[in-house]
């Protein structure tokens, strides 16, 4: 018998294709039309899918939920940490506790929850007429590609009551850390709609750009939201795969590009779409719509368990808006290609808003240019 020796293998990419449902592979993904297969282990009816960013990196990939009309789950549990972003319908989640208390809360489209690590759960779909889908941010790729045994992550009884969070943050309450701007995290297990959540200012990041920082049941997954107001756009960065970016409300585009690189790859901007930036891959976000673009990120490693290097170095304030100049991984208006500009300020023309980066920009320049 001629045995093929081990070498190079990938447990988690294993584990996926005997799941038997759609895997998606590719620079970005809309979740809200992506196929979806019947999914044994989520029950009866129950579909999903795995999302596979070529910007995902070691640590993190994107599962696809669809619950069907009046459904719900098989109860679920599972040895990794899990971030759920509802694109469509609305529904409720059970958690059951290592002590045996349950907590009960209901979701629509924007929520974003999470249950504590290897507690049983269960997805409810409220409507009899529509299915609904969900997306889960997780670190199962890690993991797996660690341990290699899915029957430690999915038959393991193994408590973790450190996890056990207070009941009120199962209701949408939470506590506020407040660190400094681009820093400051809200503790909760539940967040009803991040659309209308209050951020806090973080200019240093972009004109007018606020942001929150999230931290759901201890998790090892960290969250954001940030938003641009109305005619405006974020600075370029960079930083190491991973990252996964969902659009919450408002519409635009990114640009995203190597260092030296001098055509863009273009990210057209709607709610579901989930992109991750490659590796020190430099990107850029911008709003084109009448209202504030705002979007999700969701990446290993968070602000109180920063887990890996460059999410550290990242809380330190030694690289996330810190000019390139020195030393960090930021671009600042006046030093971005002109291109930049001169490309939002079209884009801008073609959906009637005004720019409001006069501020930042002397727009003047390209005016004359448009003028010759």
């Amino acid at each position: 018998m001629n045995v093929q020796p081990k070498f190079l293998l990938d447990p988690y990419l294993e584990w996926t294709a005997k799941e038997g449902i759609p895997i998606h592979e590719d620079f970005g993904v809309d979740m809200t039309i992506c196929d979806v297969g019947p999914w044994a282990r989520l029950g009866d009816k129950c579909k999903g899918s795995f999302v596979h960013l070529h910007g995902r990196g070691d640590w993190m990939t994107i599962f696809v939920y669809e619950v069907p009309p009046g459904g719900s789950s098989a109860p679920q549990q599972h040895m990794f940490d899990e971030i759920f972003y509802v694109l469509e319908g609305n529904g409720s989640m059970t958690v059951e506790l290592p002590d045996g208390t349950k907590q009960s809360f209901e979701w629509g489209p924007r929520s974003l929850f999470a249950p504590p690590l290897n507690c049983k759960y269960r997805i409810f779909n409220a409507s009899g007429q529509k299915p609904a889908r969900l997306a889960s941010g997780n670190d199962l790729r890690i993991m797996m590609n660690i341990l290699n045994n899915e029957n430690f992550f999915f038959d393991n009884p193994y408590p973790f009551p450190e996890r056990n969070t207070k009941a009120s943050f199962y209701a949408g309450e939470g506590e506020m850390t407040s660190i400094r701007p681009g820093r400051h995290l809200w503790e909760t297990n539940f967040v009803a709609d991040l659309g209308a959540f209050e951020l806090k200012p973080w200019e240093a990041r972009g004109a007018g750009s606020s942001n929150v920082q999230f931290l759901l049941c201890e998790s090892s997954i960290g969250a954001h939201v940030s938003e641009m107001p109305v005619g405006t756009y974020k600075k370029g960065h960079r930083h190491g795969p991973g990252l996964h970016v969902m659009f919450v409300h408002g519409s635009g585009y990114s640009l995203l590009w190597y260092n030296g690189e001098k055509d863009y790859k273009r990210v057209e901007w709607k709610h579901g779409v989930v992109f991750a930036p490659p590796d020190e891959m430099f990107h850029q976000h911008f709003d084109t719509s009448e209202k504030p673009a705002r979007y999700l990120a969701l990446g290993f490693g968070s602000k109180r368990y920063p887990i890996v290097l460059e999410r550290r170095i990242g809380s330190e304030g030694r690289r996330t808006d810190v000019s390139i100049k020195d030393g960090g991984a930021q671009i600042e208006y006046a030093d971005q290609d002109p291109r930049i500009h001169a490309i939002y300020l079209e884009e801008v023309r073609k959906t009637g808003v005004q720019s409001q980066m006069g501020k930042y920009i002397d727009e003047s320049i390209y005016s004359r240019s448009a003028a010759e």
